[in-house]
């Protein structure tokens, strides 16, 4: 029953969990921390703040999932020598590096799809051949001894012998063979389907369900070499399908081997309804969530002509009327992400250790690397604007510039200068001026007035503002182990637990350190900047 069963997972946790400790290991979840801190640290520091921000909308683009078996290990690798060299380059570049990328082939499956007439190597028989190789004198006179005797005894070390004596890739040949020997060969199209309707040309590209089965025929074979070993991208031909395909109009002749999914990217990265699609997110992404159709085309035509130059797509975005117009000054909601980067370097805080950033960034509905569809965030407001995310933003703010964040400090004394602390109205002017560059509407400095004067638990147009957690608290509460509506680690998983949950479970402390201590005057002074955070104008772009 399911009191068994959960008696069942009880005890594996455990023994899991002795295992990590018997041999001094850090369980997966710390890599994720870890992962999570380094992007929080480079957005904050890092100078080139174009390369950040395309470096996290191509890995929401290509999104994959943390938490998916191996991409626990592989998803560091994926950010930084897959989507992070190849932020400002030509698009094709990262489309074939990404579907050749083994988060990938794992994340969408395509590492197990083969051809269902696939015919699995004997290993037996390659082990024969590689000692039929190196028979008497290939190896100064000493073969394979049961070739020299027919009556050796000892037919267990003669297969290992065998074995020995294949080539390295002979070996790994016959291992994935074994490997596949238990499955029913079959076709994958999760990640043709997706490469089609995500990452290139849209759900309304112009691609049929007929496309998808072609491209995922053309893809068979593109696997993974030893894939719970450190794995790397290979090309299996016994596992390809080598007839003649059709894609998109295409004929991709057969026997292409590794070559028809090479043709099947150049196809992609060069159809119309790709320029269209990729422009079309560039341009929400940097100017509207109503993507203004007069740039779209014309940066869709760049596109075309430089081959999907990604440099040249931003600088006509850039330089272009709409992205300098009134209309799309402050169009966009900042993510959450992008939020407490902003906040930490215009309060010029300083995050020495991230983990409790991250924690919040979740709170407010971005768990970093957890989001578990392919489509990756959606880049429009109604995805961050809620009452419930928008309290955790003003209690982000707020937690910030009083130094409740455990890992980051403000020095409200230097963002202050020398305006006398005790005067709220001036300290609210300097705030104003010094995050907003002064431009702020009527209507928020209205309320922020009486918010001033009336303290910070007034309800007012921006919201309740809950009090402010201490890190203690924000420790207490299992702030990554429930993911947003709809983002579950899926069957069998609770996500990733807070840093206080993983020591309890696995005997490893996270180094986070104290609290950093305020004065009262301070703490008073520290809140107005905290409010300016939460004010309309600084929650957009």
């Amino acid at each position: 029953g399911e009191a068994a069963d959960d008696n069942t997972k009880r005890e594996y946790r455990q023994q899991v969990n002795a295992y990590y400790q018997e041999n001094n290991l850090r369980p997966p979840q710390f890599l994720l921390q870890e992962l999570q801190s380094q992007k929080i640290i480079c957005a904050a520091y890092s100078e080139r703040q174009l390369q950040e921000v395309m470096t996290d909308f191509w890995f929401n683009h290509f999104n994959i999932f943390w938490a998916k078996n191996a991409d626990r290990n592989l998803t560091t690798d994926y950010e930084m020598s897959v989507i992070r060299p190849r932020t400002m380059g030509k698009f094709k570049d990262l489309l074939l590096a990404t579907s050749k990328s083994p988060a990938m082939l794992i994340y969408l499956d395509n590492f197990q799809s083969m051809s269902p007439d696939a015919k699995l190597p004997d290993p037996r028989q390659m082990r024969r051949q590689g000692a039929a190789q190196r028979r008497p004198g290939a190896l100064g006179g000493f073969g394979n001894p049961r070739l020299n005797n027919p009556n050796y005894p000892n037919p267990q070390n003669d297969r290992e012998m065998q074995r020995d004596q294949m080539t390295p890739e002979q070996q790994r040949q016959a291992q994935a063979a074994n490997g596949l020997r238990n499955r029913k060969p079959g076709i994958n199209e999760n990640y043709a389907r997706e490469i089609m309707e995500l990452h290139t040309l849209g759900v309304e590209g112009g691609y049929t369900q007929k496309d998808v089965q072609e491209v995922a025929r053309c893809l068979t074979g593109w696997t993974l070499d030893r894939p719970r070993q450190g794995t790397e991208f290979v090309f299996r031909s016994f596992m390809h399908d080598n007839g003649e395909k059709t894609v998109l109009g295409h004929k991709i002749p057969a026997g292409g081997g590794i070559k028809d999914g090479e043709m099947v990217i150049d196809i992609l990265a060069h159809h119309p309804s790709t320029a269209k699609f990729i422009s079309t997110k560039l341009v929400r992404r940097f100017v509207s969530d109503t993507p203004p159709q007069a740039l779209v085309d014309r940066v869709a035509s760049v596109y075309t002509k430089t081959d999907g130059d990604i440099r040249e797509m931003l600088r006509t975005i850039i330089t272009s009327p709409e992205f300098n117009s009134k209309e799309a000054h402050r169009a966009k909601i900042k993510s959450p992400f992008e939020l407490a980067v902003s906040a930490v370097r215009a309060l010029g805080a300083d995050v020495s250790v991230p983990l409790q950033t991250a924690q919040f960034i979740s709170k407010m509905g971005q768990p970093l690397y957890l989001y578990q569809a392919p489509t990756g965030y959606p880049d429009r407001a109604d995805q961050w604007v809620n009452t419930g995310s928008l309290l955790e933003r003003l209690n982000f703010g707020l937690a910030l510039t009083t130094n409740k964040v455990r890992g980051a400090s403000f020095d409200v004394k230097r963002a202050a200068g020398s305006v006398e602390t005790s005067d709220r109205q001036r300290v609210m002017e300097k705030a104003i001026a010094a995050l907003l560059n002064g431009d702020i509407s009527p209507q928020t400095r209205t309320v922020l007035d009486k918010q001033l004067k009336e303290g910070v638990s007034v309800k007012g147009e921006l919201g309740a503002v809950p009090p402010i957690p201490t890190g203690d608290d924000l420790m207490a509460e299992n702030s990554m182990q429930a993911l947003p509506p709809n983002q579950g680690a899926g069957k069998g998983q609770k996500g990733v637990g807070n840093p206080e949950q993983m020591e309890r479970r696995f005997g490893v402390r996270a180094n986070l350190p104290p609290q950093i201590a305020m004065s009262a005057d301070d703490l008073e002074t520290a809140k107005v900047f905290g409010l300016v955070l939460g004010s309309p104008e600084f929650q957009r772009r």
